[in-house]
């Protein structure tokens, strides 16, 4: 019987929840006797080779290819999980959101303190994805069914989401494992 499939997929983020699945150690060994990889930076797909059991995304959704790539894993994963504060919540990037997006290109590219800009442009070439006017959290663009909270998320808790969601097992994490205080 083939293994189920699991994708993984960062957008408008850091890539440290990335970095959380990889610091599950030797775990990895025992998360491949479970699973393939489909689409992921972790085995370099970037395509879907098929339907896809669980998908994990990091990162908020900044810009159309954002919406298309998260879209994209929600048509291909029959479970789709938020890892990490920036899909749960914009976190870090979403700091632009109280900012018009007209200001923040210009301080970018224009007026910042470092900005050597002689022709005074800002990007605008047809293959750099459109900026949306603010960085949207994962479960607004589409449904989420489970979010595993942290800056990044802790490799702990993607394992224990990972093997309880793998082996039709309830997910009950720990208070002592989300909380906030």
């Amino acid at each position: 019987m083939a293994k189920p499939k699991i994708a993984t997929a960062s957008l408008a983020g850091c890539f440290g929840c990335h970095m959380s699945i990889l610091d599950i150690d030797e775990r990895i060994l025992k998360l491949i006797e479970l699973v393939d990889f489909d689409k992921s930076p972790i085995n370099d797909f970037k395509e879907f080779t098929g339907r896809c059991a669980i998908g994990l995304i990091e990162g908020g959704c900044a810009n159309e290819d954002n919406v298309h790539v998260l879209r994209d894993f929600r048509k291909h994963c029959d479970i789709l999980i938020s890892v990490g504060d920036c899909a749960i919540n914009g976190d870090i990037p979403a700091l632009r959101n109280n900012i018009p997006l007209k200001e923040c290109l210009e301080e970018a590219y224009l007026n910042g303190p470092s900005v050597y800009n002689p022709e005074k442009t800002i990007p605008n070439d047809k293959e750099l994805p459109l900026c949306l006017d603010r960085v949207y959290p994962c479960h607004e663009v589409v449904k989420i069914d489970y979010f595993l909270p942290g800056c990044p998320a802790n490799a702990e808790i993607i394992w224990q989401a990972l093997v309880a969601l793998l082996t039709n097992k309830p997910l009950e994490l720990p208070y002592e494992m989300i909380k906030y205080d």
